[in-house]
Order: C-alpha cells, then sequence, then structure tokens
C-alpha cells in the first residue's frame, strides 16, 4: 500500500512588508470617513447654533410680513419659501418630461452605438456652469420666450425655473435611463412573446420595474433644483430682497438666493441686525426640507423596490 504525503499547508498570512501596508491603509480611510463625518458634524453644529441664535432673538411679527428684507428686519419666511417651490415646480415640468423621454429612447429603441454617443453628449450639458444659464436665461429665455408670450418682467421666476430645468434635465436622464437598462431583458422578451409592443412593453413593464431608481432620479432632481443658487440669483432679479408673490412673471427669491445676495459682502451683513443669522436660518431650513424630502423618497423606494 503506497502512502502519498498530502501537500503542505499554505499560508495565507501577509507578508510583514504587506501586512504593514495594510495597516496603513486601514488607518488613512478611516482618518478620512471620520474627517468627513467630523465635518457634516461641525456644519451642522454651526447651522444649529446661529439659527438658534435667530429664532430666540427675533420677533414673531418679523417673520409674517409682506417680503423678505433682512436688512429692514422683515423675515418673512413665505417668501423665499414659495420661491423656492414655484420655480423648483416650474423646472420639474421641464426637466421630468424631456429627461425621462430621453431616458426612454436611450434604454428601449437607440441602437447601442447611438447611445455611446447621445448619453456622453447629454451628460455633457451637466457640466455647463450654472451662471452661464443664468446668463442665459436672462438674455436668451427671458426676453425670446417668456416676454416674448406675456407681459413679464425682465427678470421673472419663470424664465429662472425654466433654466433650472434645463440643468437638471441630464441627471433625470441618466439616472432614469441607468434604472430602465437595470431591468433583466427576459421581463422584456416575456412581454413580446404575449404580443406586447415595444411602448407597450416600456409602459407597462419596464417603467414600473425601475419605478424605484425613477423615484430616486426624481428626489435628485428635486434637491438639485431646490439647491440651484446662480441661475435664480442671476434670472429671477430681487437680490436686495423680495415682496411676497405668487406670479411667476415677475421677479422673486428663493432661499438660496437670499443667501448668496445676503452675503455678497461683508458691509451688506454685519450690523444689520439679526440679518447675519437669519442666512443660517435660512440655511437650516433648506437642509430640513431636503433632508425630509429625501426620507420620504427612501421609504418610498424600500417599498417598491423589486429585486431580481
Amino acid at each position: 500500500m503506497t502512502v502519498v504525503d498530502s501537500p503542505a499547508p499554505v499560508s495565507l498570512q501577509l507578508s510583514g512588508r504587506r501586512a504593514r501596508s495594510e495597516r496603513i491603509a486601514r488607518v488613512l480611510f478611516l482618518v478620512a470617513g471620520l474627517t468627513s463625518v467630523l465635518v457634516s458634524v461641525l456644519i451642522l453644529w454651526s447651522l444649529t447654533r446661529e439659527a438658534w441664535t435667530f429664532v430666540s432673538q427675533v420677533e414673531a411679527a418679523a417673520l409674517w410680513t409682506d417680503g423678505w428684507f433682512p436688512r429692514r428686519g422683515m423675515y418673512d419666511i413665505r417668501t423665499i419659501v414659495l420661491g423656492s417651490f414655484l420655480i423648483t415646480g416650474i423646472a420639474l415640468l421641464v426637466a421630468i418630461p424631456i429627461g425621462l423621454s430621453a431616458a426612454i429612447y436611450l434604454s428601449e429603441y437607440a441602437s447601442p452605438r447611438l447611445r455611446r454617443i447621445l448619453k456622453p453628449v447629454l451628460e455633457i450639458l451637466a457640466g455647463i456652469p450654472s451662471v452661464v444659464l443664468g446668463f442665459f436665461a436672462l438674455t436668451f429665455i427671458s426676453p425670446e420666450i417668456v416676454q416674448r408670450f406675456s407681459d413679464a418682467d425682465q427678470f421673472n421666476m419663470l424664465a429662472a425655473g425654466i433654466a433650472v430645468g434645463i440643468l437638471v434635465i441630464p441627471l433625470v436622464a441618466s439616472v432614469s435611463e441607468d434604472a430602465m437598462r437595470s431591468v433583466p431583458n427576459a421581463l422584456r422578451e416575456a412581454s413580446y412573446g404575449l404580443g406586447a409592443r415595444k411602448i407597450s412593453t416600456t409602459v407597462r413593464i419596464v417603467i414600473p420595474a425601475a419605478v424605484s431608481g425613477l423615484v430616486a432620479a426624481l428626489i435628485i432632481a428635486v434637491s438639485r433644483a431646490i439647491g440651484e443658487t446662480m441661475v435664480v440669483f442671476v434670472a429671477a432679479g430681487a437680490t436686495g430682497g423680495s415682496l411676497f408673490s405668487t406670479n411667476v412673471l415677475g421677479p422673486g427669491q428663493t432661499m438660496t438666493a437670499a443667501i448668496a445676495s445676503q452675503a455678497a459682502g461683508t458691509d451688506q451683513v454685519v450690523g444689520e441686525g439679526l440679518t447675519f443669522q437669519s442666512l443660517f436660518f435660512v440655511a437650516m431650513l433648506l437642509f430640513i426640507i431636503t433632508l425630509f424630502l429625501n426620507l420620504i423618497a427612501d421609504r418610498f423606494v424600500r417599498r417598491v423596490r423589486q429585486t431580481y
């Protein structure tokens, strides 16, 4: 009977040099992660501290006035909140139909070669500086589109909303296209096997299956639109303040534009009562709104997400 010696076990222990490299990499990544958490905590602490100073010292009557003029002691929050939602709503009316249509075409109708060309071209739009789109809205969208069909002012919220929508289109299209491309082809083939047309398969199979990704695209679009500053700062006017108005054909101000306009120079903030603290209060309010939207979207996505 022949006895075959088994091979000696291979040691999986790292060598001294490689083990040190792994430890150093682990420490570096840990420091980077903790630094990002620390920076986030410091930012939140700074916002909370100054926002609390504003809330504890401002008079309640100053929060419900005729407009947002912090240098005059008028802190009508509803003016800038309503302006933010109006411009965001206009932007979504522009971005969602166009972006979703572009995503459907790229995912379901375009050939692979054409997709490789069109998608990078579409995403280039996201790289255009927002200040450029702001001047585009002021010099083209407002006079050539909005004012041509209405008696709008040169600075108006409608033109700003359209420009913000153009800015958001690549985000909606890219995220939505990725979500629809992740739907298994087996679902499409099963639909075709039952005699469904491509449009029926897209609307009744692909879009419902990709709804979690589409909702994510919507929330990203809302967050990007409500947080946009330069387009609104340039095109919507009302840089010194804004009266409360629901007229999108006139000037208006959003939360981000209010912060930018008042923080444009220290001489406009320091020595003007609670003007400086009001900027932090607006920033905290914007943070809470964005966080609330993301929490709702995350809960919805968890409920409708499908695993293949």
